[in-house]
């Protein structure tokens, strides 16, 4: 199997690096090959970018599939929209010769040239099609006895077509990553509606954005879960500051934990929530932290 890259994109290393951490540390213990990708830009983000001029888009993502190229590795995404973009890049590229000889003259420029040569692959997707759950349980070392609330998020499951990873409608696979950690995945109305982040909707209506995050999570508490686990630092953000932002516009209190899914891994693989960047300063937090530590105990 050939090595990955892995494409940290923007979010993660400026507001999220217990992310990176926690995915660096569980590819690690797993034993799977997966370097730093040096020199990567913004994916560019696939709402905004594409709509306005996707000439200049396909440019800025084949550059950044590139340079993984040159390292003969396929590269490794841990966020939604960077997985969109250049997942949906690569694809077009390989796909069509004419807008790859287009693409082509642009990076001639910074000396760059796009073979499509590589896959791009996100880590959910990754893991499910690559190891599959009863392979991921086997590396379990903290059985995670908990009630969870899977987001999808928009852009691992659509285009549908294009994903391979069954229907948008009711999806699985992210569930079965879940329940391999010993945690129930609890069932939820609305379950792969939109966070309310993406497209721009969060830069250009803010309180529009959180209507819908509020929405979702007046849902997602109903069911009484213990935390929420998701695969995009876009949606991680949204999700969990975004309780923040809604307690403050509309006093609506919440209160969930948020985790990535590299962080929920990690903790099932035995690493301490602090060295995976969960705050348990955080009251919400360290509740999730005191189950888990009772059951442990008991």
């Amino acid at each position: 199997m050939k090595g990955l890259s892995l494409f940290l994109g923007c979010l993660v290393p400026n507001r999220y690096p217990g992310i990176e951490m926690a995915t660096k540390l569980c590819l690690a213990k797993m034993d799977i090959d997966c370097v730093d990708l040096p020199g990567a830009s913004c994916c560019p983000a696939p709402g905004v970018f594409r709509s306005f001029d996707r000439t200049t888009w396909l440019t800025l993502a084949s550059r950044n599939i590139v340079l993984s190229e040159q390292m003969d590795r396929n590269m490794l995404t841990i966020c939604n929209g960077c997985f969109s973009t250049l997942e949906d890049a690569n694809r077009t590229i390989k796909e069509d010769d004419i807008v790859k000889e287009d693409i082509n003259e642009h990076l001639a420029k910074v000396g760059k040239e796009i073979k499509g040569d590589i896959d791009v692959r996100h880590i959910i997707e990754y893991f499910y099609q690559e190891y599959g759950p009863e392979k991921i349980s086997s590396y379990v070392e903290r059985q995670l006895d908990i009630r969870v609330a899977v987001h999808y998020g928009c852009h691992l499951i659509k285009p549908t077509k294009d994903r391979g990873l069954g229907g948008f409608e009711r999806p699985t696979f992210f569930d079965e990553l879940v329940t391999a950690l010993g945690a129930t995945s609890v069932e939820y109305p609305d379950k792969v509606a939109c966070c309310g982040a993406g497209g721009g909707v969060r830069s250009a209506m803010k309180e529009r954005s959180l209507k819908m995050t509020e929405a979702k999570l007046a849902k997602i508490k109903e069911t009484g879960v213990d935390c929420i686990v998701n695969s995009c630092p876009f949606c991680h953000m949204q999700l969990d500051s975004g309780q923040d932002e809604i307690k403050e516009l509309a006093g609506t209190e919440f209160e969930i934990p948020v985790l990535h899914y590299t962080q929920l891994l990690g903790l099932a693989l035995g690493f301490p929530a602090e060295m995976i960047g969960i705050d348990t300063g955080i009251e919400k937090n360290r509740k999730l932290m005191d189950l888990l530590d009772s059951q442990m105990d008991s």
